[in-house]
């Protein structure tokens, strides 16, 4: 009996690292922060190559609190808010971005230093983790980037 029980967890551990192997994270992304600053966000691009699934939670040993987060238009203002999941359609790229989905890095336990790398830890609904080294830069605001975009074009 041990080894059959032995025998279903390797499956099942095997499945779950099969399943996070389905999502590729690209061009991860921290917003570097000045002294002082308590909270930051991390960016990426979440690629779907399995079935429809979503990222449920993140952790990283540089923050007390990891939570998922979306803005949201609350009569013409911009609110960010704090969301239980973010969907990852099969066969897709969810993005997750300034200004929209990201995740939250919250009562920092050090300032994020551009060049440096931070830990991060990504869960999916069916439990699987995936490990992230997540490069920490600069962050130019919304408006700078589209501004240095217009002057790249002509």
């Amino acid at each position: 009996m041990t080894r059959l029980s032995t025998l279903l967890t390797a499956l099942c551990l095997s499945s779950s690292m099969a399943f996070a192997a389905d999502i590729s994270v690209e061009q991860p992304v921290a917003r570097a922060t000045p002294p002082g600053q308590p909270n930051s966000a991390a960016f990426m691009q979440l690629v779907n190559k399995g079935e429809t699934t979503a990222l449920v939670a993140a952790k990283s040993s540089v923050a007390d609190v990891v939570e998922l987060h979306t803005h949201t238009n609350d009569e013409g203002v911009m609110r960010m808010r704090k969301i239980e999941k973010i969907e990852l359609p099969a066969g897709e790229t969810t993005v997750l971005q300034p200004g929209g989905l990201h995740v939250m890095l919250i009562g920092l336990k050090q300032p994020l230093q551009a060049g440096s790398q931070i830990d991060l830890s990504l869960e999916y609904a069916d439990g699987s983790q995936q490990q992230v080294e997540v490069p920490v830069q600069m962050a130019m605001p919304a408006g700078m980037q589209m501004q240095q975009q217009k002057h790249g074009s002509h």
